[in-house]
């Protein structure tokens, strides 16, 4: 399996600080962003790791990071997105060469989470899994709508609702068989009415084909977008530093 760290976007909801830079290499804590999705792909096994960028910054990527030696990464790619508000899926699109038949572990580059993945991994065989966290304010995410007779499946999964049906959002992180790349060229921008190619289309069409299952992730998740998402992932990472 490969890894794909989704690093594009302008990163607007952060002006004036991603004026300097990129916004998945501002810090969290002691550490540039991107370091925290790299490390839950590595501590997975997954070591071969594309990174889809976009903006004014991409060249900051390859000081930080250099050829990801030093975090674990046997191999190291980029990839830029033309269009950095194009959406979450036609980002992922431009992993299609990188993928090469392979299944692919995907995760958003403002994601930080503690939990681990592996044997998601490990056990992977075709389809697709969706990893969800019990948010007190879904309405910023994709919410997961249960089947009423059976809770361990999503009929469906609904774009930023108004009146969300549950509390359990669709994090940044997933994975997927290479039938991912299909789907996102079925996709519809207007799916959301946000002109974007949406990643909560592709899953659905997973859900379609009876192919998506998905996991809660047990300890910390955050995103890190916003000032105050931001502000609280730098808390957490603060308060697991015992040196």
């Amino acid at each position: 399996m490969k890894g794909v760290i989704l690093g594009g976007g302008l990163g607007t909801r952060l002006y004036p600080l991603t004026h300097v830079t990129n916004k998945h290499l501002l810090p969290i804590y002691n550490k540039p962003m991107v370091f925290y999705p790299i490390k839950t792909l590595v501590d997975a096994g997954v070591t071969e790791i594309l990174i889809v960028t976009s903006g004014p910054h991409v060249g900051h990527f390859l000081g930080t990071l250099k050829n990801g030696k030093e975090l674990g990464v046997t191999h190291l790619e980029y990839a830029y997105q033309e269009k950095p508000n194009g959406g979450i899926a036609d980002a992922l699109a431009l992993a299609e060469d990188f993928a090469d038949g392979d299944s692919i572990a995907v995760i958003l580059g403002d994601n930080t989470t503690d939990a681990t993945i592996k044997d998601a991994v490990d056990n992977f065989k075709d389809g697709s899994v969706v990893f969800l966290k019990e948010v007190p304010d879904p309405k910023r995410f994709g919410v997961a709508v249960f089947d009423k007779n059976d809770s361990t499946k999503i009929t469906r999964i609904d774009e930023k609702p108004k009146e969300p049906e549950s509390n359990m959002a669709v994090t940044g992180l997933y994975i997927y068989d290479n039938q991912v790349f299909d789907y996102i060229r079925q996709c519809d921008p207007d799916f959301a009415g946000r002109g974007e190619l949406e990643i909560t289309q592709v899953n659905n069409f997973y859900i379609e084909k009876g192919k998506l299952t998905w996991q809660e992730l047990k300890g910390f998740w955050s995103d890190a977008g916003t000032f105050k998402s931001l502000h609280a992932a730098s808390s957490y990472w603060a308060s697991k530093d015992n040196g």
